[in-house]
Protein backbone atom coordinates (compact mmCIF):
# COMPACT_ATOMS: atom_id res chain seq x y z
CA UNK A 1 0.00 0.00 0.00
CA UNK A 2 1.26 3.46 -0.66
CA UNK A 3 2.33 5.63 2.58
CA UNK A 4 -0.34 3.63 4.21
CA UNK A 5 -1.53 5.66 6.89
CA UNK A 6 -1.16 8.51 6.03
CA UNK A 7 -3.38 7.70 2.30
CA UNK A 8 -5.89 5.78 5.13
CA UNK A 9 -6.17 10.11 6.78
CA UNK A 10 -6.31 11.28 3.79
CA UNK A 11 -8.83 9.47 2.53
CA UNK A 12 -11.48 10.10 5.28
CA UNK A 13 -10.38 13.50 5.91
CA UNK A 14 -9.69 14.77 1.95
CA UNK A 15 -8.88 18.30 3.47
CA UNK A 16 -5.86 16.81 3.95
CA UNK A 17 -5.15 15.72 0.28
CA UNK A 18 -2.09 17.52 -1.11
CA UNK A 19 -0.77 18.74 2.33
CA UNK A 20 2.05 17.01 4.21
CA UNK A 21 1.09 14.64 6.55
CA UNK A 22 2.87 12.89 9.21
CA UNK A 23 1.53 9.80 11.36
CA UNK A 24 3.02 9.03 14.37
CA UNK A 25 2.74 8.54 18.35
CA UNK A 26 0.03 10.49 19.75
CA UNK A 27 0.33 12.94 16.87
CA UNK A 28 2.05 16.12 19.19
CA UNK A 29 5.67 16.40 17.59
CA UNK A 30 6.62 18.27 20.78
CA UNK A 31 6.38 14.95 22.08
CA UNK A 32 9.10 11.88 22.24
CA UNK A 33 7.61 9.67 19.48
CA UNK A 34 8.73 8.25 16.16
CA UNK A 35 7.15 8.98 12.48
CA UNK A 36 5.08 5.96 11.38
CA UNK A 37 4.03 6.94 7.87
CA UNK A 38 4.17 9.98 5.90
CA UNK A 39 2.61 11.12 2.94
CA UNK A 40 4.43 11.59 -0.36
CA UNK A 41 3.88 15.34 0.26
CA UNK A 42 5.93 15.25 3.53
CA UNK A 43 8.45 12.87 2.09
CA UNK A 44 9.53 15.60 -0.31
CA UNK A 45 11.09 17.26 2.92
CA UNK A 46 13.15 14.57 4.07
CA UNK A 47 10.29 12.99 6.43
CA UNK A 48 10.69 9.31 6.60
CA UNK A 49 9.09 5.93 8.89
CA UNK A 50 11.16 6.02 12.24
CA UNK A 51 12.48 9.71 12.25
CA UNK A 52 11.69 11.20 15.84
CA UNK A 53 8.52 13.19 15.40
CA UNK A 54 10.38 16.50 16.98
CA UNK A 55 13.27 16.23 14.13
CA UNK A 56 10.21 15.76 11.22
CA UNK A 57 8.63 19.14 12.70
CA UNK A 58 11.97 20.83 12.21
CA UNK A 59 11.82 20.07 8.94
CA UNK A 60 8.41 20.13 7.64
CA UNK A 61 6.71 22.75 10.72
CA UNK A 62 3.74 23.06 8.33
CA UNK A 63 3.00 19.62 8.56
CA UNK A 64 -0.01 18.35 9.56
CA UNK A 65 0.52 15.56 12.51
CA UNK A 66 -1.50 13.03 13.56
CA UNK A 67 -1.70 9.97 16.18
CA UNK A 68 -1.82 6.50 14.88
CA UNK A 69 -5.73 5.18 14.47
CA UNK A 70 -4.33 1.32 14.57
CA UNK A 71 -8.21 0.66 15.05
CA UNK A 72 -8.95 2.11 11.36
CA UNK A 73 -6.00 1.32 9.60
CA UNK A 74 -6.51 -2.63 10.46
CA UNK A 75 -10.05 -2.23 9.58
CA UNK A 76 -8.86 -0.69 5.87
CA UNK A 77 -6.16 -3.50 5.76
CA UNK A 78 -7.91 -6.17 6.77
CA UNK A 79 -10.00 -4.90 3.41
CA UNK A 80 -7.28 -4.92 1.39
CA UNK A 81 -6.08 -8.79 2.61
CA UNK A 82 -9.28 -10.09 1.69
CA UNK A 83 -9.32 -8.76 -2.06
CA UNK A 84 -6.32 -10.49 -2.08
CA UNK A 85 -7.19 -14.23 -1.05
CA UNK A 86 -9.76 -14.32 -3.13
CA UNK A 87 -7.22 -13.38 -6.17
CA UNK A 88 -5.12 -15.97 -4.76
CA UNK A 89 -5.14 -18.00 -1.55
CA UNK A 90 -1.82 -18.29 -1.75
CA UNK A 91 -0.95 -15.62 0.30
CA UNK A 92 2.10 -14.39 3.17
CA UNK A 93 0.82 -11.60 5.07
CA UNK A 94 4.09 -9.62 5.89
CA UNK A 95 2.32 -6.58 7.84
CA UNK A 96 -1.02 -4.30 7.86
CA UNK A 97 0.13 -2.90 4.59
CA UNK A 98 1.80 -5.49 3.03
CA UNK A 99 1.62 -9.22 1.43
CA UNK A 100 3.03 -11.52 -0.98
CA UNK A 101 1.03 -13.40 -3.65
CA UNK A 102 1.80 -16.83 -5.29
CA UNK A 103 -0.06 -16.19 -8.66
CA UNK A 104 1.66 -19.02 -10.55
CA UNK A 105 -1.67 -21.08 -10.88
CA UNK A 106 -3.99 -18.20 -12.29
CA UNK A 107 -4.91 -18.37 -15.74
CA UNK A 108 -4.32 -14.64 -16.46
CA UNK A 109 -1.26 -12.42 -17.57
CA UNK A 110 0.59 -10.79 -14.59
CA UNK A 111 -0.39 -7.83 -15.63
CA UNK A 112 -4.06 -8.28 -16.07
CA UNK A 113 -3.78 -10.12 -12.25
CA UNK A 114 -2.15 -6.48 -11.11
CA UNK A 115 -5.00 -4.40 -12.73
CA UNK A 116 -8.28 -6.63 -10.97
CA UNK A 117 -5.76 -6.00 -7.37
CA UNK A 118 -5.21 -2.63 -7.96
CA UNK A 119 -9.00 -1.47 -9.44
CA UNK A 120 -10.56 -3.74 -6.53
CA UNK A 121 -8.34 -2.29 -3.92
CA UNK A 122 -9.59 1.34 -5.62
CA UNK A 123 -12.96 0.63 -5.76
CA UNK A 124 -13.52 -0.79 -1.96
CA UNK A 125 -11.24 1.19 -0.17
CA UNK A 126 -10.31 4.42 -2.40
CA UNK A 127 -6.51 3.52 -1.93
CA UNK A 128 -3.94 3.21 -3.95
CA UNK A 129 -1.00 0.27 -4.27
CA UNK A 130 1.95 -0.53 -5.78
CA UNK A 131 2.98 -3.81 -7.04
CA UNK A 132 5.79 -5.92 -8.04
CA UNK A 133 5.75 -9.02 -10.04
CA UNK A 134 8.66 -10.83 -10.18
CA UNK A 135 9.62 -15.17 -10.39
CA UNK A 136 10.57 -15.04 -6.18
CA UNK A 137 9.89 -12.38 -2.99
CA UNK A 138 13.02 -10.88 -2.92
CA UNK A 139 12.78 -9.05 -6.68
CA UNK A 140 8.79 -8.87 -6.28
CA UNK A 141 9.56 -7.04 -2.77
CA UNK A 142 12.45 -4.78 -5.07
CA UNK A 143 10.33 -4.43 -7.73
CA UNK A 144 7.03 -2.95 -5.62
CA UNK A 145 9.14 0.10 -4.45
CA UNK A 146 10.36 1.09 -8.16
CA UNK A 147 7.37 3.00 -9.28
CA UNK A 148 5.81 3.95 -6.21
CA UNK A 149 3.10 5.97 -5.87
CA UNK A 150 -0.08 3.58 -8.00
CA UNK A 151 2.64 1.42 -9.56
CA UNK A 152 3.05 -1.92 -11.47
CA UNK A 153 6.69 -3.03 -12.33
CA UNK A 154 7.29 -6.40 -13.74
CA UNK A 155 10.39 -7.54 -13.91
CA UNK A 156 12.09 -11.30 -14.92
CA UNK A 157 15.37 -12.84 -14.65
CA UNK A 158 16.88 -11.10 -17.65
CA UNK A 159 16.45 -7.77 -16.18
CA UNK A 160 18.29 -7.89 -13.53
CA UNK A 161 21.68 -6.83 -14.92
CA UNK A 162 19.84 -3.51 -16.19
CA UNK A 163 17.35 -2.78 -13.63
CA UNK A 164 18.53 -4.31 -10.61
CA UNK A 165 22.50 -4.10 -10.68
CA UNK A 166 22.34 -0.23 -10.90
CA UNK A 167 20.28 -0.17 -7.84
CA UNK A 168 22.26 0.91 -4.25
CA UNK A 169 22.86 -2.17 -2.05
CA UNK A 170 20.12 -0.98 0.72
CA UNK A 171 17.34 -1.74 -1.71
CA UNK A 172 18.17 -5.66 -1.03
CA UNK A 173 16.05 -7.24 1.96
CA UNK A 174 18.65 -7.11 5.18
CA UNK A 175 21.16 -4.55 4.41
CA UNK A 176 20.80 -2.28 6.73
CA UNK A 177 22.89 1.10 7.96
CA UNK A 178 25.93 -0.92 9.16
CA UNK A 179 26.03 -3.50 6.39
CA UNK A 180 25.62 -0.45 4.23
CA UNK A 181 28.38 1.15 5.52
CA UNK A 182 30.70 -2.15 5.57
CA UNK A 183 30.24 -2.17 2.08
CA UNK A 184 30.79 1.17 1.41
CA UNK A 185 34.00 0.65 2.94
CA UNK A 186 34.94 -2.27 0.66
CA UNK A 187 34.21 -0.08 -2.38
CA UNK A 188 30.92 -1.27 -2.67
CA UNK A 189 27.81 0.59 -3.44
CA UNK A 190 25.26 -1.15 -5.64
CA UNK A 191 24.10 -4.47 -5.81
CA UNK A 192 26.13 -4.82 -9.28
CA UNK A 193 29.28 -4.41 -7.57
CA UNK A 194 27.98 -6.37 -4.92
CA UNK A 195 27.32 -8.94 -7.38
CA UNK A 196 31.04 -8.90 -8.64
CA UNK A 197 32.25 -10.25 -5.52
CA UNK A 198 33.45 -13.58 -4.90
CA UNK A 199 31.48 -15.77 -2.36
CA UNK A 200 34.99 -16.35 -0.34
CA UNK A 201 35.57 -12.35 -0.06
CA UNK A 202 31.43 -12.16 1.32
CA UNK A 203 31.98 -15.16 3.67
CA UNK A 204 35.14 -13.51 5.17
CA UNK A 205 33.65 -10.20 5.49
CA UNK A 206 29.95 -11.38 6.38
CA UNK A 207 29.83 -14.70 7.88
CA UNK A 208 29.04 -17.62 6.44
CA UNK A 209 25.25 -17.80 6.53
CA UNK A 210 25.01 -13.63 5.95
CA UNK A 211 27.72 -14.00 3.14
CA UNK A 212 25.85 -16.51 1.27
CA UNK A 213 22.73 -14.71 1.29
CA UNK A 214 24.68 -11.13 -0.01
CA UNK A 215 25.82 -13.68 -2.72
CA UNK A 216 22.45 -15.00 -3.91
CA UNK A 217 20.62 -11.96 -3.40
CA UNK A 218 22.59 -9.52 -5.25
CA UNK A 219 22.13 -11.90 -7.97
CA UNK A 220 18.33 -12.04 -8.01
CA UNK A 221 18.29 -15.66 -6.31
CA UNK A 222 15.89 -16.31 -3.64
CA UNK A 223 14.68 -19.70 -2.97
CA UNK A 224 12.81 -18.76 0.21
CA UNK A 225 9.03 -19.99 0.03
CA UNK A 226 5.62 -18.22 0.66
CA UNK A 227 4.74 -18.56 4.48
CA UNK A 228 1.12 -18.72 4.80
CA UNK A 229 1.06 -19.85 8.45
CA UNK A 230 3.07 -18.68 11.22
CA UNK A 231 3.12 -19.19 14.93
CA UNK A 232 4.10 -15.91 17.06
CA UNK A 233 7.05 -16.83 19.56
CA UNK A 234 6.41 -14.20 21.57
CA UNK A 235 4.25 -11.18 22.36
CA UNK A 236 5.20 -7.61 24.23
CA UNK A 237 3.97 -3.99 24.65
CA UNK A 238 6.70 -1.59 26.09
CA UNK A 239 6.04 2.76 26.20
CA UNK A 240 8.51 5.45 26.25
CA UNK A 241 8.09 8.12 28.76
CA UNK A 242 7.13 11.19 27.52
CA UNK A 243 9.77 12.57 30.40
CA UNK A 244 12.79 10.08 31.63
CA UNK A 245 11.54 9.17 35.41
CA UNK A 246 13.16 7.92 38.58
CA UNK A 247 9.98 7.30 40.10
CA UNK A 248 9.84 3.78 41.19
CA UNK A 249 5.87 3.88 42.17
CA UNK A 250 5.28 5.31 38.26
CA UNK A 251 7.68 3.08 36.71
CA UNK A 252 5.49 0.04 38.67
CA UNK A 253 2.67 1.19 37.84
CA UNK A 254 3.32 1.07 33.92
CA UNK A 255 4.79 -2.52 34.46
CA UNK A 256 1.64 -3.77 36.18
CA UNK A 257 -0.25 -2.21 32.81
CA UNK A 258 2.04 -3.19 30.44
CA UNK A 259 1.56 -6.79 31.68
CA UNK A 260 -2.06 -6.46 31.56
CA UNK A 261 -2.12 -5.50 28.11
CA UNK A 262 0.03 -8.32 26.75
CA UNK A 263 -1.82 -11.25 29.00
CA UNK A 264 -5.15 -8.76 26.94
CA UNK A 265 -3.70 -10.26 23.81
CA UNK A 266 -2.33 -13.32 24.42
CA UNK A 267 -5.66 -14.23 25.50
CA UNK A 268 -7.55 -12.75 22.41
CA UNK A 269 -5.35 -14.97 20.02
CA UNK A 270 -5.18 -17.89 22.15
CA UNK A 271 -1.68 -18.19 23.57
CA UNK A 272 -0.02 -19.45 26.41
CA UNK A 273 3.50 -18.46 27.39
CA UNK A 274 6.22 -19.27 29.55
CA UNK A 275 9.32 -16.86 29.85
CA UNK A 276 8.74 -13.34 31.18
CA UNK A 277 10.98 -10.62 29.91
CA UNK A 278 11.59 -7.14 30.95
CA UNK A 279 13.50 -4.68 29.42
CA UNK A 280 14.78 -0.79 30.72
CA UNK A 281 16.17 1.64 28.42
CA UNK A 282 17.89 4.29 30.71
CA UNK A 283 18.34 8.16 29.51
CA UNK A 284 21.62 7.85 28.30
CA UNK A 285 20.38 4.70 25.87
CA UNK A 286 21.66 1.97 27.51
CA UNK A 287 19.34 -0.82 27.44
CA UNK A 288 18.43 -3.78 30.36
CA UNK A 289 16.89 -6.66 29.89
CA UNK A 290 16.41 -9.84 32.53
CA UNK A 291 14.14 -12.51 31.92
CA UNK A 292 12.24 -15.07 34.59
CA UNK A 293 11.20 -19.22 33.10
CA UNK A 294 7.92 -20.38 34.63
CA UNK A 295 7.76 -23.68 35.76
CA UNK A 296 4.37 -24.26 34.03
CA UNK A 297 2.85 -22.60 30.63
CA UNK A 298 0.53 -19.89 31.83
CA UNK A 299 -1.52 -17.40 31.01
CA UNK A 300 -2.55 -16.05 34.80
CA UNK A 301 -2.30 -11.98 35.01
CA UNK A 302 -1.31 -12.30 38.55
CA UNK A 303 2.13 -14.78 37.67
CA UNK A 304 3.19 -12.88 34.42
CA UNK A 305 2.99 -9.95 36.72
CA UNK A 306 4.64 -11.58 39.87
CA UNK A 307 7.41 -12.31 37.09
CA UNK A 308 8.07 -8.76 35.58
CA UNK A 309 7.69 -7.77 39.03
CA UNK A 310 10.63 -10.11 39.92
CA UNK A 311 12.96 -9.23 37.01
CA UNK A 312 12.40 -5.34 37.35
CA UNK A 313 14.14 -5.94 40.98
CA UNK A 314 17.12 -7.46 39.47
CA UNK A 315 17.77 -4.84 36.97
CA UNK A 316 19.32 -1.63 39.08
CA UNK A 317 17.57 1.60 38.78
CA UNK A 318 20.61 4.07 39.63
CA UNK A 319 19.98 6.35 36.42
CA UNK A 320 16.40 7.79 34.98
CA UNK A 321 14.31 5.39 33.18
CA UNK A 322 13.26 6.37 29.66
CA UNK A 323 11.63 3.30 28.17
CA UNK A 324 10.09 -0.02 30.03
CA UNK A 325 8.87 -3.31 28.18
CA UNK A 326 7.34 -6.56 28.94
CA UNK A 327 7.40 -9.93 26.87
CA UNK A 328 6.19 -12.92 27.30
CA UNK A 329 7.83 -15.55 25.01
CA UNK A 330 7.40 -19.44 24.75
CA UNK A 331 4.24 -19.25 23.45
CA UNK A 332 2.23 -22.47 22.45
CA UNK A 333 -1.30 -22.18 21.55
CA UNK A 334 -3.90 -23.06 24.65
CA UNK A 335 -5.79 -26.36 24.31
CA UNK A 336 -9.62 -25.79 23.78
Amino acid sequence: MDAFFAAVEQKRHPELIGKPVVIGGDGDPTKRGVVSTASYEARKFGIHSAMPLRTAYKLCPDAVFLPVDYKEYSRVSQIVKNILKEISPMMEDVGIDEAFLDISQIEKSSEDIANEIKKRIKDETGLTCSIGIAPNKLLAKIASDMQKPDGLTILTEKDIASLIWPLPVRKLQGVGPKTEAHLKGMGIETIGELASMSIDKLIEHFGKSFGHYLYEASRGIDESPLITHWEPKSTSREVTFQKDTDNWQFMAKTLAELSKEVVDDMRQTGYIGKTVTVKVKFHDFKLVTRAKTLDNYTISLEEIRKAAFECLGRIELKKKVRLIGVKVGNLEKAED
